[in-house]
């Protein structure tokens, strides 16, 4: 099958890779001049604009968007859709909110341009691996794009499903990368823990080592702690600084909106705002709150 991937930033360029293995043909656009000709040594052919991008595709033609969410995906649709006729797929496989999925979907369907959303996961292992793929969109329109989808997932029965109507692929996606902070979250702290019982004098990557055989809290995740554990022990180099691509933040909203109590998931946000606080005003008040009533002592700067 022949399909477009737009974005060839390391995710888009692993996918792209994934799909040439599996015979698939390959399109890449993206405007740097070195991804462009990356994919190419890869086995792919690159075009230098959409307009050319588009013109090298056989209808019904299949583009794949690997683009950061928000005002870029707007901005590659917005340019993308004059070029296109009846019967193309656009397919979002960036880490779009699903509202606005819903509503990319229901400005192209004027033109009958299918909209696809897939929420894909799986960062950097997944050109090995295999990518975790929830895919919103019609039935019949899904059905046909299955041999990307079988392609790009661990396996063709495996790691990928059509999950619902267009907008439930980035849902599901958003709740997965929700329940992510979670576990990141739940690991840090008791990993913190260990560290700072100075009595023992704990090899935390031993401790992870011997958690991933057997142990109820193994998992891919505690894999990759206890590979960063083994590279870097004291963490040296690395600032307590976490970001967040905004997921999170959705989740939680979304729990607040539907009733649903999620506090883990909320805490492991707040956790990650917190960390960027370098200078809390917060802190001080509190410390100056408790020297205020109680007489208590400040540390100063």
């Amino acid at each position: 099958m022949q399909i477009a991937m737009i974005g060839l930033g390391r995710m888009g360029a692993n996918m792209a890779q994934r799909l040439l293995r599996g015979g698939h043909e390959v399109v890449g656009f993206d405007p740097a001049e070195a991804a462009r000709k990356l994919i190419e040594e890869k086995g792919a052919r690159s075009a230098v604009s959409l307009e050319t991008l588009v013109a090298k595709l056989t209808t019904p033609r299949v583009l794949w968007l690997m683009v950061p969410a928000g005002a870029i995906t707007d901005g590659t649709i917005a340019a993308l859709t004059p070029l296109l006729t009846a019967g193309d797929t656009i397919i979002d496989g960036g880490n779009s909110n699903y509202r606005d999925t819903q509503r990319r979907a229901a400005a192209l369907k004027s033109g009958r341009i299918n909209y696809v959303d897939s929420g894909t996961s799986g960062g950097v292992w997944g050109l090995a691996e295999g990518y975790s793929l929830m895919i919103g969109g019609e039935k019949a329109v899904v059905e046909r794009l299955r041999p990307l989808f079988e392609t790009l997932a661990p396996s063709p029965d495996k790691g990928w499903g059509h999950v619902g109507a267009v907008g439930a692929g980035h849902y599901t996606k958003m709740i997965h990368n929700g329940i992510e902070y979670g576990l990141m979250q739940a690991y840090a702290e008791g990993f913190s823990i260990l560290q700072h019982k100075r009595e023992f004098d704990l090899d935390l990557h031993q401790v992870a080592e011997i958690w991933r055989y057997g142990s109820v809290v193994r998992s891919w995740l505690l894999d990759l702690t206890a590979d960063a554990l083994d590279k870097n022990p004291t963490l040296q180099g690395i600032a307590p600084y976490v970001v967040d691509s905004g997921e999170g933040r959705w989740t939680v909203a979304e729990a607040i909106d539907l009733d649903v109590p999620a506090p883990v998931i909320t805490m492991s946000l707040v956790e990650r705002l917190r960390s960027r606080d370098a200078d809390s005003f917060a802190d001080k008040l509190l410390a100056a709150m408790r020297r205020e009533f109680g007489g208590h002592p400040i540390k100063t700067e």
